[in-house]
């Protein structure tokens, strides 16, 4: 079986096969030798490349260059930031990958794709050549040259003529469409500097082989040939983006992946593989990094191997692995254990495998730790002979879960199996050596100024982590950090660590790591990195206390320096944040801009009554202009920002590439905020919904969003009530509408837009067959205003729902709706609330519902309707089926009113929320719609407040209850029903067992009985809400 490779795939194939030159098989029938090779390349390259596994292979993001995340921070920290969540970007098939991207295009001459430590980029490669050579995919390119940095480091200086030639001594002379892959540059010993390489246009010319590398990158050598480098992210910031035509990126792991790549690796164990998933998914911060395939493995397997022991822990409940260090400790025990736990359990064989395996974990740790320091990920012979390795230990268990080998053909090359792995021994080295060592270990030669005692080292180790000006130190100071928690002392003990020595020295560590965060300035990646490195020593109670107050929104006045990154650390981990980050009413400009950088990655961010004026805007601004923002939802409601601060956001907007709504509501950004957001609009494509509510932007304002409506093709929602906008800049947004069809929701509410607005706006609507909901509450629309609406919807195609909530249509409207409804067929929600259509009008729409066969929802609350129009309401019930909710709240239907519904409801199958607050219903109305309830099967909701039941009303309806099976939701607040009707509800309960709420507030039963009715209640149905 192939070796696994340090991206969690396959070690790549022996060199000999490697660099051989690959051409389709239609051309290679006359080469009987180049076919042999191919054959036996093929089948290499098959080996573990099962199709389901590597589906995530085959499809890449397309992405437009390297975020500054990734080419300054850790892989680890970039994975846990972006929450491993997958990009946004565009994919791109592997089939696909050197085409061009339309025809005008030109087929990629340098292609890059980029991956974290672990994701996959060798098993992406061989699977390419494999496809490739089987004539799958790419058949346009007729030789492939697949090399590795690991091979190049075996040559100070080659040609670009030696270097096909040593490939591939069948290479035709100007061959056609040549690919040569590169993969991972990250392992190249030699940075690459295209600033001072000296040019080299001479292919039979020796040079020292970076320059080689960046002449063929640049196009002086092999111009012909396309070149497709695979590197991590931050050595890809190496190539210079303008030389780069396409850049891809590895994904991770999604679920159904995840849980496939499990049950792959416990294949004769599937409950095993369940309850690992079940333990990776309980931990947020674990379930992260598990979407990376190397990472995914050994988590697994340390998960695992706890599962398979647990039994056989010590005195102490045992607790599964969460932190790094755990799940790092328990693969090192199960690592070292594997050499003797299944054999006969002689003492002496067993403390001289403990004393092999110390003195080789001290080795490796030590070329761990240097390797580390310079950058280094790959060694070979003269490398392990160095740092004192016995070559012939090497083929230990403990080695080939650690250390991989690979032969060249010039050399051996060794490398740790993932990055991490590499980590984790370096912490292991330095924890040992800092206990006796008396210089910096930092420093090779060992010539420093003295450094005594453990506690100097563990300092000097944070603050260099804390220092740097990258994340390469990061992960290998929580594992140090992790070496001095409990739980790994105790698992490691006996092992690679002394019982207990950690005791004297944790709390200082604490002290040290929160000394680093006093700082005034900015949380930095290097902060949270330390706050991580607390939650790895078992420090929790400042990330606590903060997460205790963010989830109780008593964050106000708390956010000192340390907790700010407290906080920065619980926006990537804390379940508080996993939907929403709400920051209201708590942080200040100084705390803004302490928290900016770590802002970047919240999805949905609510910064809400902070009292934010223009200047946070500019700060806000820059973090959305930033290339790696990833804010969809921003709310900035009931802050100070005026025009300066609209224009800040504007400016953002029109680069920002992730932000799809923006909340600006109650603030005052005036006319000219609005002219800045528009012009934004008319560029940007992103934004999906914009709500000004309140905002002052007047007619002026509505006349410039109105102006970018004809321009911009994604907007969806737009809200502008309470703006002032007058019935002028209602016209000029129907002007609008006539020609925008991606509009979905325009809220006019509250803007003074009367009769002659809604005039225009119902022109717009005889046109437009996009716009969905259309909110015009509160505008002194009177029955022309109606008439004009009405007469719109009869041939409208696309309105879902129309308010005219408090307006002043009177019963003269009342026709005009009828007709519309008559004839719609795709209206579902009217609110018509709070106006003056009496019966008269009430009786007309209730005739029009009898007819209609689309609406869903109905609100006739506060339109002094009467027992007339309720009769007639009950009479279309009776026959209607599409009506699920009814609102006729505040309207004196009566007894005689409430009688009819009873009646209609009996035959009624589709209503399921009545609301009848203030309705003047009594005892005898409540006995008839008893009556009904006891065989209706369609009604949840049932809204009686401020009614007048009674007792005997209250018994009625607990005597239905007891029959009832659909009503989950009861309000009889305010209903005179007294300690006899409320008893009556209550005991009904134990025999119902649909109801989930019950309001009997208001009915005169005094504080005991109401605590008596509410203890009844909940023992009669305990899944039952109780407001008493």
């Amino acid at each position: 079986m192939p070796q696994e490779a340090s991206d969690g795939s396959f070690c790549p194939l022996p060199l000999c096969f490697l660099l051989f030159l690959l051409t389709p098989v239609s051309l290679l029938c006359a080469e009987p030798m180049v076919q042999k090779h191919l054959e036996s390349l093929q089948s290499s390259c098959g080996n573990g490349l099962e199709t389901g596994a590597l589906q995530r292979l085959t499809n890449l993001l397309l992405v437009e260059g390297l975020t500054d995340i990734q080419q300054k921070e850790h892989d680890i920290l970039q994975v846990e930031t972006t929450k491993g969540l997958p990009s946004t970007s565009k994919s791109i098939p592997l089939e696909k990958l050197f085409l061009p991207l339309s025809k005008l295009s030109i087929p990629p001459r340098i292609s890059v794709t980029v991956g974290v430590a672990g994701i996959g980029k060798s098993t992406l490669v061989k699977l390419f050549v494999c496809s490739w050579a089987k004539g799958e995919i790419s058949r346009d390119i007729l030789f492939v040259l697949p090399l590795t940095f690991k091979e190049l480091n075996t040559h100070e200086k080659l040609s670009a003529e030696r270097l096909l030639s040593s490939a591939c001594p069948h290479t035709p002379a100007g061959a056609a469409r040549t690919l040569l892959i590169l993969d991972g540059l990250d392992e190249f010993k030699t940075p690459l500097d295209f600033s001072n390489a000296a040019v080299c246009t001479d292919p039979k010319k020796e040079i020292q082989v970076d320059n080689l590398i960046t002449n063929i990158i640049r196009g002086n050598l092999l111009q012909e040939a396309s070149v497709w480098v695979t590197a991590r992210p931050a050595a890809a910031g190496q190539i210079p983006s303008g030389l780069v035509d396409r850049m891809t990126e590895i994904r991770g792991f999604g679920a159904a992946e995840m849980k496939d790549f499990l049950d792959h690796m416990f294949l004769d164990n599937r409950d095993l593989s369940s309850q690992v998933l079940q333990h990776i998914r309980a931990n947020r911060s674990l379930h992260v990094l598990c979407t990376i395939p190397g990472f995914c493995r050994i988590a697994g397997s340390s998960i695992a191997y706890f599962l398979k022991h647990s039994s056989d822990q010590s005195q102490e409940a045992p607790v599964v692995p969460r932190t790094l260090s755990e799940i790092y400790s328990y693969y090192f025990k199960m690592a070292l254990s594997g050499d003797w736990l299944e054999k006969p359990r002689e003492a002496l064989r067993i403390e001289q495998a403990v004393n092999t395996s110390k003195k080789l974990v001290g080795s490796l740790g030590r070329l761990a730790f240097y390797g580390l320091l310079r950058r280094k990920h790959v060694f070979y012979e003269q490398d392990m002979k160095a740092h004192g390795i016995d070559l012939s230990l090497l083929h230990s268990c403990l080695c080939t879960r650690l250390l991989l080998k690979e032969d060249l053909p010039a050399s051996t090359a060794y490398y740790f199996s993932h990055l991490t792995i590499q980590e984790f021994l370096a912490a292991l080295y330095y924890y040992t050596a800092a206990k006796r060592a008396i210089f910096d270990l930092f420093v090779e030669s060992g010539v420093s100024w003295p450094k005594l005692g453990f506690l100097s080292h563990f300092r000097n180790a944070a603050q260099r982590a804390l220092q740097a000006a990258d994340g390469q130190l990061d992960v290998f100071v929580r594992f140090l950090s992790g070496l001095l928690s409990p739980p790994v002392n105790r698992l490691l003990s006996g092992w690679l660590l002394l019982q207990d020595e950690q005791e004297g020295w944790r709390s200082q560590a604490v002290d040290a790591l929160q000394g680093c965060l006093q700082a005034e300035h900015a949380v930095s990646w290097r902060a949270v990195n330390a706050m991580r490195c607390l939650q790895e020593l078992q420090h929790t109670d400042t990330a606590q206390a903060v997460e205790e107050a963010l989830r109780s929104g008593t964050l106000a006045g708390m956010l000192t320096p340390i907790n700010c990154s407290a906080l920065a650390y619980l926006l990537q981990v804390s379940d508080v944040c996993l939907e929403e980050v709400n920051l209201s009413n708590c942080l200040t400009y100084n705390v803004c801009k302490r928290l900016l950088s770590q802002l970047l990655f919240c999805h949905s961010l609510r910064l809400d009554n902070n009292q934010f004026k223009d200047d946070v805007m500019e700060l806000l601004g820059s973090v959305l202009s930033g290339k790696d923002c990833q804010i969809q939802r921003l709310s900035l409601a009931e802050n100070q920002i005026s025009n300066k601060g609209a224009k800040a956001l504007a400016r953002s907007l029109l680069v920002n590439r992730s932000l799809m709504v923006l909340d600006l509501r109650s603030n005052a950004i005036g006319p000219t905020g609005a002219k800045a957001l528009a012009d934004a609009l008319k560029k940007n494509q992103i934004l999906l919904s914009l709500n000004l509510q309140h905002n002052s932007i007047k007619e002026d304002g509505a006349a410039f969003l109105a102006e970018a409506l004809l321009t911009n093709h994604r907007l969806l929602t737009l809200h502008l009530q309470k703006n002032a906008v007058g019935a002028q800049g209602a016209r000029t947004m129907a002007e609008a509408l006539k020609q925008n069809c991606s509009l979905r929701e325009l809220i006019l509410s509250s803007n003074s837009v009367g009769d002659s607005g809604s005039i225009a706006l119902a022109e717009a609507l005889r046109v437009n067959h996009s716009l969905q909901c259309l909110d015009l509450q509160s505008n002194s629309i009177s029955s022309a205003g109606v008439t004009a609406l009405t007469a719109a919807l009869c041939s409208n195609r696309g309105l879902l729902s129309l308010n005219l909530r408090e307006n002043s249509i009177s019963r003269e409207g009342g026709p005009a709706i009828a007709r519309a409804l008559r004839s719609n067929s795709t209206l579902r929600k009217l609110d018509l609330a709070a106006n003056l259509l009496c019966d008269d009008g009430g009786q007309a729409i209730a005739l029009a519902i009898g007819e209609n066969r689309a609406l869903t929802s109905l609100h006739l609350q506060w339109n002094f309707i009467q027992a007339k129009t309720a009769t007639a309401l009950a009479q279309a019930l009776q026959s209607n089926s599409s009506l699920v909710s009814l609102d006729l709240q505040e309207n004196t239907i009566g007894d005689e009113g409430m009688a009819a519904l009873s009646a209609a409801l009996k035959v009624n199958t589709t209503l399921a929320d009545l609301h009848l607050q203030v309705a003047s219903v009594g005892a005898a109305g409540a006995q008839a719609l008893a009556e009904a309830l006891m065989v209706n099967k369609s009604l949840q909701v049932l809204d009686l407040r401020g009614n007048s039941l009674g007792p005997a009303g209250a018994k009625a309806v607990a005597n239905a209850l007891k029959v009832n099976r659909s009503l989950r939701w009861l309000n009889l607040q305010e209903n005179a029903v007294g300690m006899d009707g409320a008893i009556c509800i209550a005991t009904a309960l134990k025999g119902n067992h649909g109801l989930t709420y019950v309001n009997l507030q208001g009915n005169l039963i005094g504080h005991s009985g109401a605590r008596m009715i509410a203890d009844t209640i909940r023992s009669n149905a305990p899944d039952c809400v109780v407001d008493v």
